[in-house]
């Protein structure tokens, strides 16, 4: 009888313990936790003046080409974007479908598990001069709106994640952060990407377009991390 109520009371230990894995991976999954965790850690990312205009933040996208890319790209980050301040609140300046505005602590929810890296420049004191912000503020209008570039294209007709960013930067402050790519650079011998290009080019894959990276961003020498949840 001692021997069987051990076991019993070792198959309740263990129900528990599964209980609990299973009820915390439904929080860490579930989207109003997700958000209000998100916004805990903004309010502690204010407080401690840990943000700043121009920065860079850096996610694994839960979008169904997110994979893609990080095999494509060897790299977990799939997504970018510009953090600025307005008013009292922290955007996401982001191409997405389409180009727009995105609360940070919304953009910081959608990503997997929450995660994110914030970089920021070397030299932001003496580069990001509040001129410099308007410029790239006003040069980010100009693609506001506009529809995410499946094709990942160099125009301005359609615009993807890491190339709004690189232009931005570029066009407005002069900075190239990370150097640009050819397709071809990229890894398109995985069975996952070979799919995604079929689906996107079909037989004439451009591999001689030019294209930049989240992770080439991220890798860039001329930014540094200011903080990060991972």
């Amino acid at each position: 009888m001692l021997l069987y109520e051990k076991r019993i009371v070792i198959f309740g230990l263990l129900l528990i313990v599964i209980l609990a894995g299973l009820y915390a991976k439904r929080r860490l999954y579930d989207p109003k936790h997700k958000l209000n965790q998100a916004k805990i850690e903004v309010k502690q990312l204010t407080d401690n003046n840990k943000i700043n205009n121009g920065d860079l933040i850096f996610q694994t996208s839960l979008s169904g080409q997110s994979k893609a890319i990080q095999l494509a790209t060897n790299s977990k980050y799939s997504h970018c974007g510009i953090i600025y301040k307005d008013g009292k609140n922290f955007y996401v300046f982001e191409a997405i479908q389409t180009v727009k505005w995105t609360l940070l602590d919304k953009w910081i929810a959608r990503g997997k598990e929450g995660k994110y890296v914030i970089k920021r420049l070397k030299n932001a004191d003496q580069i990001l001069t509040p001129s410099i912000l308007a410029k790239m503020k006003q040069i980010g209008n100009s693609f506001e709106g506009k529809n995410y570039d499946l094709t990942f294209e160099w125009s301005d007709d359609k615009i993807y994640c890491s190339e709004l960013v690189w232009k931005i930067y570029y066009r407005a402050a002069g900075v190239k952060i990370g150097e640009l790519q050819k397709l071809k650079d990229f890894n398109l011998a995985n069975e996952t990407v070979k799919k995604k290009m079929k689906e996107r080019y079909g037989n004439k894959i451009p591999k001689e377009e030019t294209v930049i990276s989240p992770v080439e961003i991220f890798n860039s020498k001329h930014l540094i991390i200011v903080t990060s949840n991972l």
